[in-house]
């Protein structure tokens, strides 16, 4: 049965039923967390906002990801140097430093 199992787990994964350890009352909404890359921020306000917001250097535009449907901002890409404030539940770090240059 070993070397069987081995062939079987490996081609066949699911084949012999549970394995590990239970999760009893499971809730997927616990860990539901969509997320947003720092150089997509600009998109979810439109370009008129941005054009505005551009003249205005006293005022910075607010960027709520959460009314877009995005709990979660990440570092990728870059930002354009113009003042913004960004609303969001979580921040990886990098996109913190990023903002904050920005």
């Amino acid at each position: 049965q070993h070397h069987h199992r081995i062939n079987f787990d490996k081609y066949h994964p699911g084949y012999f039923g549970k394995v590990g350890m239970r999760y009893l009352h499971l809730t997927r909404n616990k860990y539901w967390c969509p997320t947003v890359n720092v150089d997509k921020l600009w998109s979810l306000v439109t370009e008129q906002t941005r054009e505005v917001y551009k003249k205005k250097t006293d005022v910075a535009p607010v960027i709520d990801c959460i009314r877009a449907g995005y709990f979660k901002v990440l570092g990728k890409g870059h930002l354009p140097k113009q003042a913004v404030i960004v609303k969001a539940k979580f921040f990886s770090r990098s996109a913190e430093e990023k903002i904050k240059a920005a």
